[in-house]
């Protein structure tokens, strides 16, 4: 059963748009880019969820990021 979200898809294509600018700007690499990404996941889970919920919630969000990875050899 597919998730939905209570965000608009155009709302994430935004965001994930202007971030991408931004990395793209500074022609920053990609393991520099998933350090930033990754720092930026970890301020926003310790500044803005509870501390009895952080483990679950990166949990949750490190097995979603693994069901997401595609494992095609395009690249």
């Amino acid at each position: 059963m597919p998730q939905i979200s209570r965000y608009s898809d155009e709302r994430v294509e935004e965001l994930l748009s202007e971030l991408a600018n931004v990395l793209e700007k500074h022609q920053t690499p990609t393991d520099l880019s998933l350090m930033v990404l990754g720092n930026m996941v970890t301020n926003l889970i310790n500044t803005s969820v509870a501390s009895a919920q952080r483990r679950s919630l990166a949990r949750s969000f490190a097995e979603a990021l693994q069901a997401s990875v595609s494992e095609d050899k395009a690249h």
